[in-house]
């Protein structure tokens, strides 16, 4: 492309280097954080039930009411969505590296705040905790977009897919951190209590200490992300957006001369020209948008919606799944912190088996066969496994470790499939200047459906039994019908991902067009979908 900028063809061409790593390392442990304090609340909500909600006439341990159990678990959705949304904007406004700093002190604070959660009563207790969740997930919302579009950006076009998968793929060890976090907390309050010299019935009761361990886990997130800040504070803003939205030649070429360790030419007159051009001056709400790109960002928002229905709910009610299945004994025959124990384990044990694995599968494999092709197995596979997980149901209640195998294959296909697709692809297909804003709206469905999944997931697991829904209990049949449900919203993915462009292996400027001078030439580069 004879109008492409050397700046950005030295990005484009630049042969993996230790910036590609850094900046890895740098994007992806926002998302260990991410990933920490959204799934990290799954292995503690029975806590919670045990410490704040005990009923003095009942010999059973208490649970969360079924509308605080959704509101702790799905509130810091609700705030992701808003900050996906906001800081998207933002990102394209002030530019990627002004408010990348923002959202990780937000997470740090709220973090703290989360674990600090107080009140005069349990519901008092359950508000100030759903409060900073909801600021915590607002700062995690802007995240996504900012570091899918950055990464992006400093990527070459060879190994760019593999790049942004990396950066997500640290969701992955940021899940398996809570539970591990979780079993150390657990097995050392636990250890402690039992060694307790007083006569109480400690298999069975819940110890007063087991308050410090939901606040240790909660707490413990706001430390990677700390560690992160000084270093987002040093990146250079992206080349891309210099160059292609603030439109400063000289800036970007000095800020990538120090990146690629090379001299690079400011080329301002390639600039102000590619500014002129109309092609480059349509907006999100425009009939021009809506012409180039209002498939590819309809695909974006409905795979990333119906993935997240099934991924959150699946990994938000791991617990439920496993207590239906008879896989985790009954709460009253274990003490609470015991119970916060065994939950981390079976937890631990499935993001160990299935979903890291899975993340770096896609890394390994995107830039060869494609973001396509993964996402459309992914969706495929996921479908295939929900429906063998629920229609012998029943026969899955006596083989535990058949379940937990097909369980853990869902959450493969779930990772080397849609769940790291659906974060890579919006980060490409879009324009520059609205490449932020349109991986945040994207997101934001996604979080949409997260919620979707929270909040409908612990109703259809639920018992339709009066008694057993006012105490929270779950039955097989729900969580059967769940699954059922799962199933089918994978099936839908796999029709709206033929919506989704397959980006590999050009550079961003040539999917987008921002660069072609030809109108012709720009709709064919945006308008390739592949069947």
């Amino acid at each position: 492309m004879e109008n492409q900028l050397g700046v950005l063809n030295a990005l484009d061409a630049a042969k993996t280097q230790w910036y590609h790593f850094t900046a890895i390392v740098i994007a992806g442990m926002g998302f260990f954080t991410d990933a920490y304090d959204l799934f990290s609340i799954s292995l503690i909500t029975k806590l919670l039930g045990r410490i704040y909600y005990f009923d003095a006439h009942s010999a059973k341990p208490g649970t969360l009411p079924p509308r605080i159990a959704a509101a702790v678990n799905g509130v810091a959705f609700c705030g992701t969505l808003a900050g996906q949304l906001f800081f998207g904007w933002l990102g394209d406004k002030l530019g990627r590296k002004r408010v990348y700093g923002l959202t990780l002190m937000l997470m740090v604070i709220c973090s703290i705040a989360s674990g600090l959660s107080f009140g005069k009563s349990p519901h008092g207790v359950m508000a100030t905790l759903c409060f900073f969740r909801f600021w915590l997930g607002f700062g995690i919302g802007g995240d996504y977009p900012l570091s899918a579009t950055i990464m992006s950006e400093y990527a070459n076009k060879k190994t760019r897919g593999a790049f942004i998968a990396a950066v997500f793929a640290m969701q992955g060890f940021g899940i398996l951190t809570g539970g591990i976090v979780a079993l150390i907390v657990s097995a050392a309050f636990d250890h402690a209590y039992k060694a307790l010299p007083y006569n109480v019935d400690k298999e069975h009761s819940t110890a007063p200490q087991a308050d410090y361990i939901w606040r240790i886990i909660l707490m413990f997130g706001a430390i990677p992300a700390l560690l992160t800040y000084y270093w987002r504070m040093k990146m250079p803003e992206t080349a891309r957006y210099t160059a292609l939205v603030a439109r400063n030649a000289k800036q970007a070429a000095a800020d990538m001369s120090k990146v690629l360790q090379v001299d690079l030419n400011a080329e301002q007159e390639k600039v102000d020209k590619i500014g002129i051009e109309p092609s480059n001056s349509f907006g999100l709400f425009s009939k021009e948008f809506a012409k180039r790109h209002g498939l590819h960002l309809l695909g974006t928002t409905s795979t990333w919606f119906l993935l997240d229905i099934a991924f959150y709910s699946s990994n938000l009610f791991q617990k439920d799944i496993f207590s239906a299945i008879g896989w985790l004994p009954k709460a009253e025959t274990m003490s609470a912190t015991h119970e916060v124990y065994r939950v981390a384990k079976a937890q631990t044990l499935i993001a160990l088996c299935g979903t890291v694995p899975g993340y770096w599968f896609t890394v390994a494999f995107i830039d060869h066969i494609g973001r396509f092709v993964i996402q459309l197995m992914g969706f495929f596979f996921m479908s295939v496994f929900m429906f063998a997980l629920a229609i012998p149901y029943q026969h899955w209640k006596t083989h535990n470790a058949g379940f937990l195998i097909m369980y853990s294959l869902t959450f493969f296909f779930a990772n080397f499939g849609p769940n790291a697709t659906t974060f890579v692809v919006p980060a490409e297909i879009f324009p520059a200047r609205l490449r932020s804003t349109c991986h945040g709206i994207s997101a934001a469905a996604g979080k949409a459906g997260a919620i979707v999944g929270s909040f409908g997931f612990l109703y259809a697991a639920q018992s339709t039994h009066p008694d057993k829904v006012d105490k929270g209990y779950h039955t097989g049949i729900g969580v059967k019908n769940a699954l059922l449900v799962l199933g089918a919203v994978n099936c839908l993915g796999m029709l709206f991902t033929l919506l989704v462009p397959e980006p590999k292996g050009r550079s961003l400027e040539e999917i987008t067009g921002e660069n072609e001078e030809d109108k012709g030439q720009q709709q064919a580069s945006v308008g390739n979908v592949p069947v």
